[in-house]
């Protein structure tokens, strides 16, 4: 029994060795890096290789800071651009440490140091942007062609050239980065900015609706220019139907008079040689002749002044008895001596 004591007293002192022991043990991650400390002071170099180390139990403390590379996520900002513009830009970086004594020293924790970022990116990104138009921030291309497309077959139609830029928007990142940069290096801080860029730039609300508004009568202009080439093609389409109309018509009255022609001329051939054939015959035709212009000329109501002695009485003065016999006989021939029969409807 009075061993007991004696043995428990002993078991504690083993256990506290192991505890110390253990304390004195620490492992690295391949994603960090370790500052041993003794009384809040950093003590040797930092450890930045993977695995297992030792310190002095209990005396020793350890602060572990990140190794890879970090996000800074700026707040949305209004500011002016050079063209006094307002444009909202919401901007965000990347960065490491790159001292770890210096940073456990000056800065100590990843929260002061996103303060510390705050402070000087939130005044360089203003000065920076506030040194350029609000196209060169917005674009990146310093020649650039902007195609509209065709609603309709979905092609891309009128090609316009804008405005030529000199910077552009990822000239402009780095410039603000490298601001900072020099900004950073006169700083005690061992922080290593790696990166900045503009996540988004937006218009006020009130110069989006001008904006709107602009790119509307753009649009418009547009649709009026396609409405007027539209309206220039169906005249020219309708102008050449026409044409060709008036061609196909000029052309088809070009052969029937071609063909009345040549009918008129057979017509005229088989006249006169029925008129040459023989006395009778070239009797009987003048006969028929003269009655085809009675037919034309004499009409219901037809009032004509002639002289006795025209040749166009030479028949009718025929139809006298005394002189009947005279009166050709061939196709209306009345021996009654009446008008011919062709002529009685007059």
């Amino acid at each position: 029994m009075n061993k007991l004591p004696g043995t428990l007293g002993l078991l504690l002192a083993v256990l506290l060795l192991a505890l110390v022991a253990l304390d004195g043990v620490y492992t690295v991650d391949m994603t960090e890096q370790v500052i041993v400390t003794q009384g809040g002071l950093p003590v040797g170099a930092p450890v930045v290789d993977a695995g297992l180390h030792f310190k002095v139990p209990v005396v020793h403390q350890l602060i572990r800071l990140d190794k890879r590379v970090l996000e800074w996520d700026g707040p949305s900002r209004e500011m002016p651009t050079k063209d006094k513009t307002n444009i909202i830009v919401d901007a965000y970086g990347r960065w490491r440490i790159s001292d770890p004594l210096a940073f456990v020293e000056n800065v100590r924790d990843v929260r002061s140091a996103l303060s510390r970022l705050d402070d000087v990116l939130g005044s360089e990104i203003p000065k920076t942007v506030g040194s350029h138009e609000a196209a060169e921030i917005i674009r990146s291309e310093t020649d650039r062609k902007a195609q509209v497309t065709d609603v309709v077959s979905g092609t891309l139609g009128e090609t316009s050239q804008l405005r030529s830029i000199r910077y552009g928007r990822a000239k402009i990142e780095s410039e603000i980065q490298a601001r900072a940069v020099e900004k950073l290096k006169a700083k005690p801080w061992g922080i290593e900015l790696l990166d900045v860029q503009l996540k988004r730039v937006n218009y006020q609300p009130e110069v989006e609706t001008t904006i709107y508004s602009r790119m509307v009568s753009e649009r418009a202009r547009i649709a009026e220019r396609f409405r007027s080439e539209g309206d220039g093609e169906a005249d020219r389409i309708l102008g050449e139907k026409e044409r060709e109309l008036k061609d196909i018509e000029s052309n088809a009255y070009k052969e029937v008079e071609t063909i009345k022609g040549k009918a008129d001329a057979e017509a005229a051939r088989i006249y006169s040689e029925a008129y040459n054939s023989s006395p009778e015959a070239a009797k009987f035709y003048e006969f028929t002749q003269t009655m085809e212009v009675y037919r034309t000329i004499l009409g219901q109501d037809t009032t004509l002044v002639l002289s006795t002695d025209s040749d166009l009485f030479q028949f009718l003065k025929a139809m006298d008895p005394s002189t009947r016999a005279t009166v050709p006989k061939g196709p209306g021939y009345d021996p009654n001596g009446e008008l011919p029969l062709f002529l009685r409807d007059k």
